[in-house]
């Protein structure tokens, strides 16, 4: 059985540097095949290992050993799946329930949020199954959405209980009047039964590890506890193998900013020593620069994993420095704001700062500030608890915080709906309340299932009750940039969906759960066409993308653009956030080299974009939070020229 190697870790710490550094001084070292795989929907993994990656597996060029990538392609992988098993769902479903193969069948169709994280199982699995790799190293989404992809076995097994209850509707007609028929072997079941209990065993087994990946930063390392916290609790607990602490600074010199974060790594180590006893801790140095291409990965593979040493990136001479100007902060002056960038930019700290400025600057504004990650960090920079529930903060009643659960909220829908399906069968006569009481064990077997993207779905179900207020300004902090696509394109999503299924009721409108299953289906469908319209509103809603000056953020940034101009939506200036200052740079070498790869990329921003607004935000000794951080923040801002 070949060893599986999961790397996972909130946005930006580095996990696909690290996770391709391992995988590349693993096939070295070891000299056996070693397939490095993202699961991530917003691949940077082609990025980092400066080659172009297709829809299949590419071998790359090693000195030895073997090393082979792939970028899972999402939609291509789950549809491979899917149509392998659509006609035998459709002739179950159809064979079983009120609904027709026609109704069914658009349904398969379409698209669904969440759908990167069956696929990444799914492809796990056909690795694993082809005996072509001694070991498999899996680069993760950021962690709220990997949590969820380690919860699929269990959402797989809550969706055959679904099918076999549909599978099951001879045997309750037979028992309700007294006969019996033998239940049906059906080969769809079977094969998922065993794909559930092998992708549970593989997650499970000796041969798999998870390597947790952090900075020392205050809110990666509160988002590595809730990780060990949420891999501990549910139905079939995780347990964390090991831990890199990357990014750390050995060799402060004389800058003060390098030996506050010297200052920090310690503090972490000792931190992550104790909360995480007996586990292996290795540490990432940062080299001041980025990391990339085969080589070098293999090389800081060997630093982090074996010891050795690590060279810093070479000083640089010249600095091609950017004209820019100061300028104030943003005022939030749409009704509806979006921040959204590659994990680990600073989307929440420019979203709390846009609210914090728009507050103080116009005090007669409510602020709404939501996120919708799955892993939010609201409460770390507002130093306050953030809920699910609506939260003044900083000590202002109309700066208002919260964190949408998603899980949450569809459990609370979800039960709603029951109770209407119990309502509707207890008028029921006997003969036909034996039907109608299996079409409700159906709906209730489907609703016991939380679907994977139910925090896209139910982020967007919750928007629409928030932005229907127009006393306040909502500015929503979004998850990274792949899932957070997936929210963007979900009213169009649910629009289709909506009609899909009322077209499938009609035929059944005289039935009471389709009649109340139509009314909640069109309130649904109505409200995203509303927020769909008011997304692509250029005056009424706004979307700020965040960035850093850094080849990777840079490549995404690109992508990202390129997606939100073809879902028409109006996008605000780009931040750049974090850039070393100039003084700083003047006396420390891996400032200095961090520095020029800002400007490198900085310019090459401005000819890519030369029409666009490019707000420039510096780096600031220490991290933002609370009330004096956030005004520390706002006092500066340079537009680029």
């Amino acid at each position: 059985m070949p060893r599986l190697t999961f790397f996972i870790g909130k946005g930006g710490v580095g996990k696909t540097t690290v996770s391709s550094a391992y995988a590349a001084n693993l096939a070295v070292s070891s000299r056996q095949p070693v397939l490095l795989m993202s699961t991530d929907p917003a691949h940077s993994l082609a990025d980092v290992l400066e080659t172009k990656l297709g829809d299949v597996a590419k071998p790359l060029p090693l000195s030895r050993g073997k090393l082979t990538a792939w970028q899972v392609p999402a939609e291509k992988e789950f549809q491979r799946f899917l149509g392998k098993y659509r006609e035998a769902i459709l002739k179950l479903v159809e064979q079983n329930t009120i609904f027709t193969r026609d109704e069914i069948s658009p349904l398969l169709e379409t698209a669904a949020p969440g759908m990167a994280e069956v696929a990444g199982l799914l492809a796990m699995s056909k690795a694993l199954s082809n005996g072509d790799y001694q070991h498999i190293v899996v680069d993760t989404a950021p962690l709220g959405h990997t949590l969820r992809l380690f919860q699929m076995p269990a959402g797989f097994a809550r969706f055959l209980t679904f099918l076999e209850i549909a599978a099951s509707h001879d045997e309750v007609l037979a028992e309700s009047f007294g006969g019996y028929i033998a239940p049906a072997g059906n080969r769809l079941l079977r094969d998922w039964t065993r794909l559930v209990k092998e992708l549970d065993q593989t997650l499970r087994g000796r041969q798999t590890e998870i390597v947790l990946v952090t900075t020392a930063e205050k809110f990666a390392l509160n988002e590595s506890l809730r990780a060990r916290s949420e891999l501990k609790a549910g139905d079939a607990p995780l347990a964390i193998s090991r831990i890199v602490l990357n990014r750390v600074v050995e060799q402060a010199g004389s800058c003060g900013a390098c030996k506050r974060r010297a200052s920090q790594g310690k503090k972490a180590w000792t931190l992550l020593q104790r909360e995480f006893p007996g586990l292996p801790i290795h540490h990432g140095d940062d080299p001041g620069g980025p990391i990339l291409g085969v080589k070098a990965l293999a090389d800081f593979g060997r630093h982090v994993f074996a010891g050795a040493e690590l060279k810093l990136s070479p000083r640089a001479t010249e600095f091609p420095e950017m004209a820019r100007e100061k300028v104030a902060w943003p005022l939030l002056d749409t009704h509806l704001t979006f921040t959204t960038g590659k994990g680990g930019v600073g989307k929440t700290t420019i979203s709390a700062g846009l609210a914090y400025n728009t507050r103080r600057r116009r005090r007669s504004r409510a602020v709404w500030i939501c996120s919708t990650d799955p892993a939010p960090s609201l409460d770390d920079i507002f130093l306050e608890p953030v809920g699910d529930e609506p939260q003044p903060v900083l000590g202002d009643r109309r700066l208002v915080a919260l964190e949408i659960d998603a899980i949450r909220g569809f459990q609370v829908w979800a039960e709603a709906i029951k109770t209407r399906i119990d309502g509707a069968l207890s008028a029921e006569v006997r003969g036909v309340h034996v039907e109608l009481s299996f079409e409700g064990r159906l709906i209730k077997a489907l609703l016991d299932i939380v679907p994977p993207g139910i925090d896209e779905l139910m982020a967007t179900f919750r928007l629409l009750q928030l932005a229907g207020k127009e006393d306040r300004h909502l500015l929503v902090d979004m998850a990274p940039t792949g899932h957070a696509l997936e929210l963007l394109k979900t009213p169009a999503r649910v629009q289709q969906w909506s009609r899909l299924l009322l077209k499938s009721l009609a035929p059944h409108r005289k039935l009471a759960l389709a009649q109340e299953a139509a009314v909640q289906i069109a309130s649904v469908g109505q409200q995203a066409r509303e927020l769909g319209e008011l997304m692509r509103d250029g005056g009424r809603s706004r979307l700020f993308p965040v960035m850093l000056a850094e080849p990777l953020p840079d490549r995404e940034t690109e992508r990202l653009l390129a997606e939100l101009d073809s879902l028409g939506l109006a996008v605000a200036p780009l931040f750049v956030n974090r850039l070393v200052p100039k003084a700083r740079a003047s006396r420390c070498r891996r400032c200095a080299s961090l520095r020029h790869w800002q400007h490198l990329t900085l310019a090459q921003l401005r000819r890519r974009y030369p029409e666009r607004d490019i707000l420039a935000v510096e780096d600031l000794a220490e991290e933002v939070s609370g009330r004096k951080g956030l005004q520390a923040l706002t006092r500066q801002l340079w537009r680029l020229k």
